[in-house]
């Protein structure tokens, strides 16, 4: 075999790698829904009469921790179709599947508790957080930035628009753009999982919502670097 005929077979291969990565991660949003299962049994925490009332901050939470995972992995499959750079093309598989995988627990502990997915009685996002200090989606890490889609702000959500352009960009710019966005997204993750470690009381879900502060600053941290390299610095 030729070195030329090598290389095509190595480009090739490195193709078919990729594609299959973002089939499975588009699978994982899918059916990762179900994800929860394994945890059911731990979410109910004081036995019987421990399933979380409808106006609690572990229902809250888990709601509203649906909808801000969601928007990341849909950030992610953006700048996918965006970027040749294998480095964030990483960066936003890592990021859709483990919040695609969080999601699904999320929203099977949900369905354990036979709770609604959405707010009751038109309560709006970040309900839960009333009272500590960012309550109400104006955390600290909010910026401003974004509506969470239910007549209030989510901390970090991105607006419709600010998703338009990501779509509408390519090369670089959208990769710095993508990567400030979703430290936006991730300051705002952090305030809000830091929220449930101190106020849900089902302790699988605090121990789910620390590993999500854990894990999004590790990545704030990554996220900080990419930027410097291509020159440019988070927005918040």
């Amino acid at each position: 075999m030729t070195a030329d005929a090598g290389q095509t077979g190595g480009s090739e291969e490195r193709g078919r790698t990729r594609r299959v990565r973002w089939v499975a991660g588009g699978a994982v949003v899918l059916a990762l829904v179900f994800a929860g299962a394994a945890a059911f049994a731990s979410a109910r925490g004081g036995g019987e009469s421990g399933v979380p009332a409808v106006d609690s901050a572990d229902a809250g939470f888990a709601r509203d921790m649906t909808v801000h995972h969601q928007q990341a992995v849909e950030m992610s499959f953006i700048v996918r179709d965006r970027t040749d750079d294998e480095d964030v093309r990483r960066l936003a598989y890592d990021i859709a599947n483990t919040q695609a995988n969080q999601r699904g627990m999320l929203l099977g502990w949900l369905d354990l508790w036979e709770l609604p997915k959405v707010a009751p009685d038109g309560a709006g996002p970040m309900a839960w957080m009333e009272g500590m200090e960012g309550g109400e989606g104006h955390g600290e890490h909010g910026g401003g930035h974004g509506s969470g889609g239910g007549g209030g702000l989510m901390p970090g959500m991105a607006t419709k628009d600010e998703l338009k352009r990501l779509g509408a960009l390519r090369g670089e710019k959208a990769e710095v753009f993508f990567l400030q966005l979703m430290t936006d997204h991730h300051l705002g993750g952090v305030s809000m999982a830091e929220a449930c470690a101190s106020l849900c009381a089902v302790p699988a879900e605090q121990r789910l919502a620390k590993g999500m502060v854990e894990g999004q600053q590790s990545e704030l941290g990554l996220m900080r670097d990419m930027l410097a390299a291509r020159g440019a610095k988070p927005r918040t």
